[in-house]
């Protein structure tokens, strides 16, 4: 029997009839609901330490491809620019927004950083006439850019080696670079000790590490990017003074990381992320692979022109490998135009096999 417990209130005669305990069942645990958090977690956590590297699975989970954890995190407050930067970042924007100059007899400057003659004058002489400058690395550049500047008709600007040979003729060469609006600069992130373990804090605040950029030296540049590279002296100038082999203990190559790094700052998007200079690093040395006579056959310019993904290995211990496809205008195509090292005595057999090389 149950029973009841009666109560009085005041001297009113209203009661109220309060049920005693009950005994209750245990309620049932959402087991479900337990089991599915549990999956989303572990899910997530997998996602950010394995972030899918194949474009087509990225695509799965964002329109935009792979993203690392930290882009779902809200953007940091941007810190407040010097005086210094307000004034550089306001003439690279007007240079970058200003429409480019119309020419009708639009050119490519081809400039040749050489320490003398060119080993390959003749077969240069057969591709364009040749004009060349005896100068060195940044600044040598910065002179070849200003004096190639000169001409209104230059609308592209490439540097090359006195030991790089073209792989196509110039017809190619010209629409590859006319017909598009990108620079083609070499840029990628290295974390290891021959990357952004040569940064020096030094460069703060204008220049900052998550900025800092590796690549070949080797560009072929649109005019517009050509003028600010050369009305730029805030940051050029934290490179001229503590990007220095043997500074603090570490071997900074300025023409290894300016360029990528100034690119990578004011216009990321502008430019392509490779090189079109074919270079052969296999051999894992200081230098790359310098090609002889005996080297230079049609199997070899075959497997230069044949390839259209772009490469990079990390030099730190994981050796991660980034690769892209290049994109010509969003067209896959052979990535490069150029090639190097090729040796003096090499002359004869790449006059006589790049006789028959055109176009892919």
């Amino acid at each position: 029997m149950k029973t009841e417990k009666v109560w009085r209130l005041g001297g009113m005669g209203d009661m109220q009839i309060l049920p005693g305990s009950r005994h209750r069942p245990p309620m049932k645990k959402p087991k479900w609901i337990i089991v599915l958090v549990l999956f989303v977690c572990v899910f997530l956590i997998c996602a950010y330490i394995y972030p899918p590297q194949n474009s087509s699975t990225c695509y799965v989970f964002s329109s935009k491809g792979c993203k690392g954890f930290v882009d779902w995190l809200p953007p940091m407050p941007a810190r407040e620019y010097t005086d210094e930067e307000i004034a550089s970042r306001v003439v690279i924007k007007d240079i970058l927004n200003s429409p480019a100059v119309v020419s009708k007899n639009s050119k490519i400057a081809f400039m040749f950083l050489s320490p003398g003659s060119l080993p390959f004058e003749r077969l240069w002489d057969k591709f364009f006439q040749v004009i060349w400058g005896k100068i060195s690395m940044v600044d040598a550049e910065r002179r070849l850019l200003a004096n190639a500047l000169q001409d209104t008709d230059n609308q592209q600007f490439v540097l090359l080696s006195d030991s790089c040979v073209p792989l196509y003729d110039f017809e190619y060469i010209y629409e590859y670079l006319m017909y598009t609006n990108i620079s083609f600069v070499d840029c990628f992130k290295d974390p290891g000790p021959h990357g952004n373990g040569r940064y020096s804090d030094h460069m703060l605040p204008e220049v900052e590490v998550k900025d800092f950029r590796k690549g070949a030296q080797w560009f072929a540049m649109k005019r517009q990017h050509a003028i600010i590279v050369m009305a730029d002296n805030l940051y050029y100038s934290k490179f001229r003074s503590y990007c220095q082999p043997g500074l603090e203990g570490k071997n900074c190559i300025a023409d290894e990381h300016y360029l990528p790094t100034f690119f990578q700052m004011v216009d990321p998007g502008g430019i392509a992320n490779w090189s079109l200079t074919h270079v052969d690093w296999s051999e894992r040395k200081w230098h790359p692979k310098s090609y002889r006579a005996q080297d230079v056959t049609y199997e070899l310019l075959k497997n230069i022109t044949s390839i259209d993904v772009s490469m990079h290995v990390t030099s730190d211990e994981k050796k991660e490998v980034q690769s892209w496809p290049c994109l010509w205008n969003g067209i896959q195509k052979p990535c490069y135009l150029f090639a190097r090292k090729f040796t003096p005595e090499t002359l004869d057999s790449l006059l006589r096999l790049l006789a028959n090389y055109s176009g892919p």
